[in-house]
């Protein structure tokens, strides 16, 4: 296998789409909202790419993505990158994959993950949304606040509410749940939730599934493939993301990974 980097958008598209719901997160980046901070490596061999990895550039510390059903051809494409990748980075691997950094790099993980996918979306009829509104850059001091009290550890880009697709509830003055997202092309029809919270004094009231029935009914109309990324023990999530309609399609995990000197 020889290690390649790539810059063809539509050969990058023709292997991520063989698994569209593993690839979500990467298919959106080929969007040119995410393209410029996105590096592509591949493994050729004489068939043709047999594994693509992504490196998001974005946070502060960057997010390798490599997520793969063939993890023989993955392992041979990380090997080849393991020496030229970030001193420091954060990574999303298919399981078993993380052995490949063991020997040479602390590997901390991150917990075990899902990715579901939108299944039956039909089940989003059902869900009244009263209250939940759209919210743009001008919520944007709002939602910083609401998530340093809700949910300190999230990722957030600012970025995204230029989309228009976030969707919060209030009570009275104050927000208190807010849905969401991490990826969204409507020129590649496909999104990612994220940034789904609840403000702790307002859980089990059923707020978050409010919101993002009222998210995924607006991308319905733009996207034809809706996704999102949750920890698998994270059970309150995953009962309510189910009841939307959404269904596990993989399992992977998340680790900070830092080499060693």
């Amino acid at each position: 296998m020889d290690l390649v980097s790539l810059h063809d958008k539509s050969e990058i598209e023709q292997f991520l789409r063989t698994n569209v719901y593993l690839h979500l997160y990467g298919i959106g980046d080929l969007d040119d909202f995410f393209w410029s901070q996105t590096i592509w490596y591949g493994g050729r061999t004489g068939e043709g790419i047999a594994a693509v990895a992504l490196l998001y550039l974005a946070p502060s510390v960057p997010t390798l993505v490599a997520l793969s059903e063939q993890t023989g051809a993955m392992r041979d494409l990380l090997e080849s990158l393991r020496g030229i990748l970030p001193g420091r980075f954060y990574a999303h691997l298919s399981p078993g994959l993380e052995t490949v950094f063991q020997g040479s790099h602390d590997v901390r993980p991150h917990g075990a993950h899902y990715k579901m996918a939108l299944r039956d979306a039909s089940r989003l009829d059902g869900v009244e949304c009263p209250g939940v509104v759209r919210l743009g850059e001008a919520d944007l001091g709002e939602i910083l606040e609401f998530y340093e009290a809700s949910y300190p550890d999230t990722w957030f880009d600012p970025r995204m509410l230029q989309t228009n697709e976030y969707f919060g509830l209030r009570d009275g003055n104050d927000l208190v749940s807010v849905a969401g997202i991490h990826v969204y092309s409507p020129r590649y029809r496909v999104a990612a939730l994220g940034n789904v919270a609840t403000h702790p004094s307002f859980r089990n009231r059923g707020y978050a599934r409010r919101v993002t029935a009222r998210l995924c009914r607006s991308l319905g109309g733009e996207v034809d493939h809706i996704g999102l990324n949750v920890k698998s023990d994270n059970a309150a999530a995953l009962r309510c993301y189910k009841s939307l309609g959404f269904e596990v399609v993989a399992s992977y995990g998340e680790f900070a990974i830092e080499g060693r000197r």
